[in-house]
């Protein structure tokens, strides 16, 4: 029984920092999204970044159940990149539960063309964001997102 005792704790032992390891690389993984991918919108290695960190089956759900894949949310952030030239994207908080990474972001930038209707007037926002990502074999496979894009267009129009 001793002996049993000794495997299981040798055993736990071995898994739990390789465990560790694993998380801290997947937290890397969801960091990348935003450094390497958010923030640079208006990058033209978009697609080459987007795919260092999402899954070639990646699905984006927003504000209701219609899914984005891969070549739309890159079109999509692309196009924002282009309004929003200097669009910086930065992980506040971050929580993990399992393969879960619950971030709170924040969001900046200075639209330099028409945004959400407000003309470009050289004034910024600075919003928060909240995202739930799923991380499977170091890549990103699903993110539910939701951002305060409303509170974006009130700072452009107070300014």
């Amino acid at each position: 029984m001793r002996l049993h005792a000794m495997f299981i704790a040798s055993l736990i032992a071995l898994l739990v920092p390789a465990a560790a390891r694993a998380a801290e690389s997947d937290a890397e993984v969801v960091r990348a999204f935003y450094d390497r991918v958010l923030s640079a919108a208006a990058a033209p290695d978009l697609p080459q970044r987007a795919a260092t960190v999402l899954a070639a089956d990646w699905r984006s759900f927003g504000n209701n159940d219609t899914a984005a894949d891969l070549a739309t949310f890159v079109r999509n952030v692309q196009g924002v990149g282009r309004i929003v030239p200097d669009l910086h994207w930065e992980v506040v908080e971050m929580t993990v539960a399992g393969d879960r990474y619950v971030v709170r972001g924040r969001a900046t930038g200075t639209p330099a063309q028409p945004f959400m209707g407000v003309a470009p007037t050289g004034h910024s926002f600075d919003i928060m964001s909240i995202d739930i990502h799923t991380v499977r074999d170091g890549r990103i496979v699903r993110s539910y997102h939701v951002e305060d894009w409303a509170g974006a267009v009130r700072q452009l129009r107070a300014q």
